[in-house]
C-alpha cells in the first residue's frame, strides 16, 4: 500500500511539473510553434470586427490589423468569435491568444487582463430615432421617465449606471440588440461608441446621433491578453507601437472612417 501511495504521489508530481512547464511557456512560443495566432473578435462590431450577414466576410480595422500581426509573426490568423461579456473567460481560458476588437480599458477588465498601449479612443454617444420626441439633445437623456439602453458587458454599462441620476437604465443582453429595442419603442435612446454609431448612421435612415456637448466619458481602446505572460504582452504592444509609426494604423482607420479616434 505504501509503494502504491508513493507511486500515486510520483505520478501527481510529474503531472504538476508538466503543468508548470506548460504554464511557463509563453503564448509567443506556442504561436510560433503552432503556426497560428488565435484572435478573439466580436463579429457584430461594425468598422472594427464585423461579419456581413449575407457574405459572412469579415471586415474592419482589427480584421486588417490582426492580419498584419500574423504577418509580422509569420503565422496565419485564426478568428474566434467572442463578445464583451465572454472576453475575460475566453482569454484566461485559452480560447484565444489575443483579443483584437477595440476593447475598452476599464478598471474592472484591467484587474483580470493585461492591455497594450491604446490605439483608439472614443467618447459615449446616444442613438435615437429621428421621430423620437423624448430625446432631442444630450441634456434630454438623464430625465425622469427616459429609458436608456446599454448592451450588457460593454464599457457603457458601468459608466451609465454611475452617471444616470433620473433616467432608467435598461441592460440589453444578447441575442437582443439595442437597435432592436429602440426601433420597437421599448427604449428611448441607446448608448454606444464612435465605431458602432457609424453602423447606424451608414445603414439606418431612421437613426439620429446625439453627441455630448462636452467630453462625457472618453475611453481608450487597446488589445488584451491574459495576465502572467510578459513576453507575449510585450510582443503585441511592440506591434501596436510599430503600426503607429509605419502608417498601418492610420491606413486601416481611414478605410473604416475611424481616423478621428486614432491614438497616435
Amino acid at each position: 500500500m505504501v509503494s502504491s501511495l508513493w507511486a500515486r504521489i510520483a505520478v501527481a508530481a510529474c503531472g504538476l511539473m508538466v503543468l508548470g512547464a506548460a504554464q511557463a511557456q509563453s503564448v509567443f512560443d506556442r504561436v510560433r510553434a503552432s503556426g497560428a495566432v488565435r484572435v478573439c473578435i466580436w463579429p457584430e462590431y461594425y468598422g472594427v470586427t464585423y461579419r456581413h450577414v449575407r457574405t459572412h466576410e469579415l471586415t474592419g480595422i482589427d480584421i486588417e490589423l490582426s492580419a498584419e500581426l500574423a504577418a509580422d509573426l509569420k503565422v496565419r490568423v485564426e478568428y474566434v468569435d467572442s463578445s464583451f461579456p465572454a472576453l475575460v473567460g475566453d482569454l484566461v481560458g485559452d480560447r484565444c491568444d489575443v483579443a483584437m476588437f477595440a476593447v475598452g480599458v476599464t478598471e474592472q477588465r484591467a484587474e483580470k487582463l493585461r492591455f497594450t498601449q491604446p490605439y483608439l479612443r472614443s467618447d459615449i454617444y446616444g442613438i435615437t430615432t429621428k421621430s423620437n420626441q423624448v430625446v432631442r439633445q444630450w441634456s434630454d437623456i438623464d430625465k425622469p421617465g427616459v429609458l436608456v439602453a446599454v448592451q450588457a458587458g460593454t464599457f457603457m454599462e458601468p459608466v451609465m449606471e454611475q452617471r444616470l441620476k433620473h433616467a432608467q437604465l435598461v441592460r440589453v443582453k444578447l441575442p437582443s440588440t439595442r437597435e432592436r429595442e429602440l426601433v420597437a419603442g421599448r427604449v428611448d435612446v441607446f448608448m454606444t461608441d464612435y465605431p458602432y454609431s457609424r453602423r447606424l448612421l451608414d445603414n439606418a435612415d431612421w437613426a439620429r446621433l446625439i453627441a455630448p456637448s462636452d467630453p462625457f466619458s472618453v475611453m481608450p481602446y487597446a488589445y488584451a491578453v491574459k495576465p502572467g505572460d510578459a513576453k507575449w504582452l510585450a510582443t503585441v504592444d511592440d506591434f501596436v507601437a510599430r503600426i503607429k509609426k509605419d502608417g498601418r494604423l492610420e491606413r486601416a482607420a481611414g478605410n473604416y472612417g475611424l481616423t478621428p479616434i486614432v491614438v497616435r
